[in-house]
């Protein structure tokens, strides 16, 4: 609680002195708001850091509250405005492709109980998309008094997600939703992540990427004594996994994020290359860093959220009978990893409502990337919507983007904007 209130000290002091521009006034009179100027970008004619003032729980003001960051980048009072539905942390302001190709003003929202949009104690029961989807209709509301032209939603990855539940939840309160790379599970372990993974690529890359899982299994004990080393240098720790749960989870990992990110068959070592060139790879591909306990505590709340009700994947165990020492295989291992190991419970009612929703959900513009594993629980194209699907080719989780577009792709893309936003979209 003293941080909240040297912050909210701090900001008004900063909005007191400085409170001289219209743009300012109008800040200054929003309720639950405080503010401080920070570096314009470039374009724009001025930009805040926002301290946002939420409940934690919506239906109940009296449970507490706490202060959600997000970024405004002022352009134009008739300009569009994006919210920009962060998954994770925001610690730093930066304009999108999207508010660059609309012209738009943009407020970038870091997601609840990540960083500084913390409450002082985690009550994990208040993170859930109900009450996320709240923080950010409040904040649409609170600023559709300055900006009273179109919205726009849009987000990459779990952000991505974020913008395609808000819509559900929301659906008057922006004119396009534009999600990215934005999976929507069926389950805490999808099993459309298996399938994706059992055809994509060639025949012989596959058969690559198992052997080289398979080698790294079998020379576990030799890599191992090795990568202590490199942990140990990076200052690493492993409390949550040890090294040797760490090891196996992360090899196991290794194609989902081979094809999330869309690397080169090529490059795959083979059992002709030494084990420095083995290690080398599987810091670059994977890396131990996740599983490390840093990683396990940064993104805490994003597994509480996975593991809930956003759903998420686990590994096959079956290519690696005999292999794995120290993993469960029946059942499968799971890529969740809850916050200090504490029990959750996977709830499909909504992640399953929702996806049966978006088969029907009309001004949503879908970007995907073929190669990226994510893809594969993408809403698919629906035929009773008026809704825009890309599942561009040879992009990944990273790539899939409006600037990667080809001619004809880019073309449809503005076309379709400047219809439902009744604006010349160049």
């Amino acid at each position: 609680m003293k941080y909240l209130i040297s912050v909210f000290m701090f900001f008004t002091f900063v909005n007191v002195s400085n409170a001289q521009t219209e743009l300012e006034m109008a800040l200054f009179d929003l309720p639950d708001v405080i503010f401080k100027k920070i570096d314009t970008p470039e374009g724009y004619e001025a930009a805040y850091e926002l301290k946002v003032k939420q409940a934690l729980d919506h239906d109940d003001p009296s449970k507490g509250y706490f202060y959600q960051r997000a970024f405004l980048s002022h352009k134009g009072y008739d300009n569009p405005t994006a919210m920009i539905t962060n998954g994770y942390g925001k610690s730093r302001n930066n304009i999108t492709e999207v508010a660059t190709l609309l012209d738009a003003n943009q407020i970038n929202i870091e997601h609840r109980y990540f960083l500084e949009s913390s409450p002082d104690s985690l009550q994990y029961e208040y993170l859930n998309f109900k009450q996320v989807t709240a923080d950010l209709h409040k904040i649409n509301q609170i600023f559709r008094s300055i900006y009273k032209g179109k919205w726009i939603s849009t987000g990459i990855s779990k952000g991505g997600t974020t913008t395609i539940f808000y819509r559900y939840f929301y659906p008057n309160d922006v004119d396009v939703s534009i999600p990215y790379v934005a999976p929507v599970n069926h389950s805490d372990e999808d099993p459309r992540i298996y399938d994706f993974l059992e055809n994509q690529g060639s025949k012989e890359c596959r058969k690559n990427i198992y052997e080289y899982q398979k080698r790294m299994l079998t020379k576990a004990e030799d890599v191992k004594a090795l990568l202590k080393w490199y942990a140990k240098g990076k200052g690493l720790k492993f409390n949550y996994l040890n090294l040797d749960e760490a090891y196996e989870f992360a090899t196991l990992e290794y194609p989902f994020s081979f094809w999330q990110y869309g690397h080169d068959c090529s490059k795959i070592p083979t059992a002709k290359d030494d084990i420095e060139k083995h290690i080398q790879y599987f810091l670059d591909i994977v890396g131990l860093d996740f599983y490390s306990d840093a990683d396990m505590e940064g993104y805490a709340s994003h597994y509480y959220q996975s593991g809930t009700e956003m759903g998420y994947y686990g590994y096959e165990t079956k290519p690696f009978k005999g292999l794995l020492k120290h993993l469960p295989t029946k059942p499968h291992p799971s890529a969740i990893f809850a916050p200090n190991k504490m029990d959750i419970e996977f709830d499909g009612t909504l992640t399953n409502k929702v996806f049966e929703w978006a088969k029907t959900a009309d001004n949503i513009i879908y970007i995907n990337g073929a190669l990226d594993t994510w893809s594969a629980t993408a809403v698919p194209q629906c035929k009773s919507c008026n809704s825009v699907f890309y599942f561009l080719e040879d992009k990944h989780h990273a790539t899939a983007r409006i600037k990667s577009m080809n001619d004809r792709e880019l073309k449809l893309l503005k076309s379709t904007l400047s219809d439902w936003l009744d604006m010349d979209v160049k």
